[in-house]
């Protein structure tokens, strides 16, 4: 079966903007109660997931004419060090300057407990006071608290006030926490837990009907049951955007899309909003039936469409237009044999060296090309609110 999606109709794109409309967490009128996202693990995608919800709460804000402001405060990465998401922050900030604020904490290199200095200890509490005093205004909708979960790994906050600020936030504020070493009492309060579980492939060799290979870089794969493969891949699709307005270059987006046709799906007003904010950066097909595949039960039409849409993101990737393609749900597209896999491995082996592939999707029996990868990271889904019968929210859920 394809990866099940919630959908819901949206409107066609983005309407124009009038006035800023700030929807605040105490305005909302969608769920009762916000929910707490935790994203922890080894692998690559936390911060990167993230930030595909917060361009995902963005877009259906602009969509509907409530804009929904974000905070996005980030502990131990202060300056000096360039990081993963700067160029996407970037790019939000730039395409939606009204609803970002961002602060960084600490200081811009590792340190282990041993390290600690007074400094650690002041920016870590700093950026706490700022975080209980954003949540306490309920000028938010929505609260990011990136590398949280190390700063208290490391004992330079104490847990339980975290706890105690979080069980007091507003009622309809989501808050997303994210970083390695979750300590446990949060992983128990969390409504939502994701593990971005890393498999290592880098130098692993891949044999073809005609000789052997060793793994490439540029190429990213995020599979799993859990919450965050589509998310990280939007989230890679701002860092691309931020990379060019930060090089003054022009580092094209294309974003394909397998097994979503129709309207109405989770990365609907997200992607909308990178096309209305960056619209000669960012292109975007889809295809597929307005249906779920099942095993099984494949038509003819889901044959020619994912070949049709191989066939344009082949092309796509060959030609070397494009810095970033993200493959959305490739994964349970060959899961399915909807599609073959010896062309797909071919055509990533000869990519342009400069050109990312960004590939997304569960699926039962990885393929060859997973073995190409030289970040795959696995969202393990812990917990799940709607699992508890809480009802999902448009913008953070779908």
């Amino acid at each position: 079966m394809a990866e099940t999606t919630s959908k819901i109709i949206l409107c066609d794109g983005i309407k124009d903007r009038v006035g800023i409309g700030i929807v605040t967490a105490s305005d909302s009128k969608e769920r009762a109660t916000g929910q707490f996202h935790l994203y922890d693990g080894e692998g690559k995608g936390k911060s990167q997931a993230a930030l595909g919800v917060v361009l995902r709460t963005i877009g259906l804000g602009i969509c509907e004419q409530q804009n929904t402001r974000v905070l996005l405060l980030r502990f131990l990465k202060g300056p000096g060090r360039a990081y993963d998401e700067d160029a996407a922050i970037e790019a939000l900030q730039q395409g939606f300057p009204h609803l970002i604020d961002q602060v960084r904490t600490g200081r811009g290199d590792y340190f282990a407990v041993e390290d600690i200095t007074p400094f650690d200890i002041y920016e870590a509490q700093r950026g706490w006071t700022i975080a209980q005093k954003a949540i306490a205004s309920a000028l938010y909708s929505v609260v990011v608290l990136d590398e949280l979960n190390p700063v208290l790994n490391l004992n330079l906050l104490d847990v339980n006030e975290v706890i105690h600020t979080l069980n007091t936030r507003p009622n309809n504020m989501e808050v997303i926490i994210t970083g390695r070493c979750a300590p446990q009492s949060l992983v128990k309060m969390a409504d939502l837990h994701s593990e971005m579980k890393a498999h290592c492939r880098r130098n692993t060799q891949i044999s073809t009907s005609e000789s052997t290979f060793q793994g490439l870089y540029g190429i990213e794969i995020y599979t799993g049951e859990g919450k965050g493969k589509s998310t990280s891949a939007l989230g890679k699709a701002l860092q691309a955007i931020g990379r060019g307005i930060s090089q003054d270059k022009s580092h094209r987006v294309l974003i394909i899309q397998w097994l979503k046709g129709g309207r109405g799906y989770t990365e609907d007003a997200a992607i909308a909003a990178l096309k209305a904010s960056y619209p000669h950066l960012v292109d975007h097909l889809r295809s597929g039936r307005d249906a779920i595949v099942w095993r099984g039960q494949q038509q003819p039409i889901d044959y020619v469409e994912a070949e049709r849409v191989w066939e344009i993101a082949r092309a796509a990737i060959m030609s070397g237009l494009y810095k970033t393609v993200i493959l959305d749900e490739l994964n349970p597209t060959v899961d399915l044999e909807l599609l073959p896999v010896e062309p797909i491995v071919q055509t990533l082996l000869s990519k342009p060296p400069e050109t990312e592939i960004i590939i997304t999707g569960r699926c039962k029996n990885p393929p060859a090309y997973f073995a190409l990868a030289s970040i795959h990271s696995e969202m393990v889904c812990h917990k799940h609110y709607a699992e508890q019968g809480v009802h999902l929210k448009r913008g953070v859920d779908y």
